[in-house]
């Protein structure tokens, strides 16, 4: 069952996003709107708006990682069980390039709802923080030596405890929203289907990268393992 379940959730994964393109580009309607003068408001994104769908559906499952490996770290220390830290390590790996995506595709709705590609109000300047946070995760991993499990495990908590916040802060600056108050339950009908097809898209990628990263990491592991004992036994030299 181990083995089918990157498949399964990369199939799952594929077909998912296929469909949701074919129903944010062809199904979904435009985003506008009218002011009291009958006439178009200046929050009318058209075709723009579509980066929607992808925008927030990576920024669901990346703060769903950052969780995970936050999490994860918190057994981690707890119990010295290695498996604790695969798993924290892989969701980490997946939340960086889940963030770029996300900082990507929020300058690119950035460029059309304000006219610039980057505007330092509180929600992007926090979520550049914990993309920054993460990618130092990784290059803990690589070179801070024998405490760097410990070290990275640190730093995901202190990520995780910085995602409420984020969430928190729609409503509070100029961020657009995803709905109304930034409360994706209150999208209109016809964007609701392809928004949460695209959600459940990605948890599918996010759970196929996150289940075959901790596959390789703990193969790697085994195989440093039998080295090890290899060479104790005078096999290998």
């Amino acid at each position: 069952m181990k083995k089918l379940a990157v498949p399964v959730f990369a199939t799952l994964a594929a077909v998912g996003i296929a469909a949701s393109v074919y129903l944010v580009f062809f199904v979904a309607p435009l985003q506008f709107g009218y002011n009291e003068a009958g006439k178009l408001n200046g929050s009318s994104l058209f075709f723009n708006q579509k980066i929607f769908y992808f925008h927030v559906g990576h920024a669901f499952w990346l703060f769903g990682a950052v969780f995970v490996s936050g999490a994860g770290s918190i057994a981690f220390l707890k119990t010295r069980d290695p498996k604790w830290d695969d798993i924290a390590s892989a969701s980490t790996d997946v939340a960086v390039a889940f963030g770029a995506v996300v900082l990507i595709t929020g300058s690119v709705w950035a460029k059309a709802a304000w006219d610039v590609w980057w505007q330092w109000e509180p929600r992007l300047t926090m979520s550049l923080l914990l993309w920054l946070v993460l990618v130092g995760y990784v290059l803990v991993r690589r070179f801070a030596g024998p405490s760097a499990d410990r070290i990275a495990a640190g730093m995901a908590i202190f990520g995780m405890v910085g995602v409420p916040f984020i969430y928190k802060m729609v409503g509070q600056d100029s961020h657009p929203a995803a709905g109304s108050e930034g409360v994706v339950a209150t999208l209109g009908p016809g964007m609701r289907g392809a928004f949460w097809l695209s959600v459940a898209s990605f948890l599918c990628w996010y759970l196929a990268l996150v289940i075959s990263r901790v596959q390789s990491t703990r193969a790697e592991r085994e195989l440093r393992e039998l080295r090890e004992r290899g060479l104790d036994l005078g096999v290998l030299q």
